[in-house]
């Protein structure tokens, strides 16, 4: 009776340490999120965005190739932008227009249309660019997340730090509020995953609306709408620097 005590009593701790074991850790958990937002070996989508700023109405739309974080993006979208192109590789990242004949580099913090930067169109790669202070977990809409502040770990990351919420259903990003390196905030963002895309054997939630709020004017609202998302190999002249005003 007592071998048999002890025997159940060895399972049930194995199990907890299995249990334990597979617990993901804050970074595995960001670099799931970041997949939902593009972080893939090879993905292509169409970003439209619409912007009310001031009572001031702007739209924007590109075509966005993205490897990792790495991403090429071509505005479609009004006439007056049709042709423009930004490249990013290693987090340098560059512009282009017609009739440039040097690509000109930019910030991927520099304001893009109104709420939105430079770098909201590209993949995320907060695993990564970002350290991650666990915090108690929070109820978004019902739904249980993990709550992080990220801070900046590269100097060339988007923002300096971010409030970030994560599904833990999901493992998607639900909401994330911006703070200036003083911790001011400045602006807020929700997201939507009704697209999908094949990962593995299953589909996946994909990133389809990402809303951004000014912390300040409660009217200045930014809305990025991601859609025709789909998984492709995309070859190595797609980032080439060499070959980005000419394409």
């Amino acid at each position: 009776m007592i071998i048999r005590i002890f025997f159940l009593l060895f399972i049930l701790v194995g199990l907890n340490l299995h249990a334990f074991g597979a617990e993901l850790t804050p970074t595995e958990i960001l670099q799931k999120a970041d997949e939902a937002r593009g972080n893939l070996e090879g993905v292509q989508w169409i970003v439209k965005i619409v912007s009310v700023e001031n009572n001031d109405k702007q739209d924007r739309t590109l075509n966005v190739k993205s490897r990792g974080y790495d991403f090429f993006a071509a505005f479609t979208d009004p006439p007056k932008v049709k042709d423009q192109k930004i490249l990013m590789v290693d987090h340098n990242m560059w512009f282009s227009k017609p009739g440039t004949k040097k690509p000109v580099p930019i910030s991927s913090r520099q304001k893009l249309v109104g709420g939105a930067a430079y770098g909201d169109i590209a993949a995320t790669n907060y695993a990564n660019d970002y350290a991650p202070v666990p915090l108690p977990d929070e109820t978004i809409n019902e739904e249980i997340c993990y709550v992080y502040m990220l801070k900046a770990i590269s100097k060339k990351a988007t923002y300096d730090q971010i409030k970030y919420w994560i599904s833990k259903n999901r493992m998607v990003g639900v909401k994330s509020e911006f703070y200036t390196v003083s911790g001011k905030l400045f602006k807020s963002a929700q997201f939507e995953y009704d697209n999908k895309i094949q990962i593995g054997e299953n589909p996946q939630p994909f990133i389809s609306k990402m809303i951004i709020h000014d912390a300040l004017i409660e009217a200045n609202i930014t809305t990025l709408d991601f859609a025709q998302n789909e998984l492709v190999k995309l070859p190595d002249s797609t980032f080439d620097l060499n070959l980005f005003t000419n394409r």
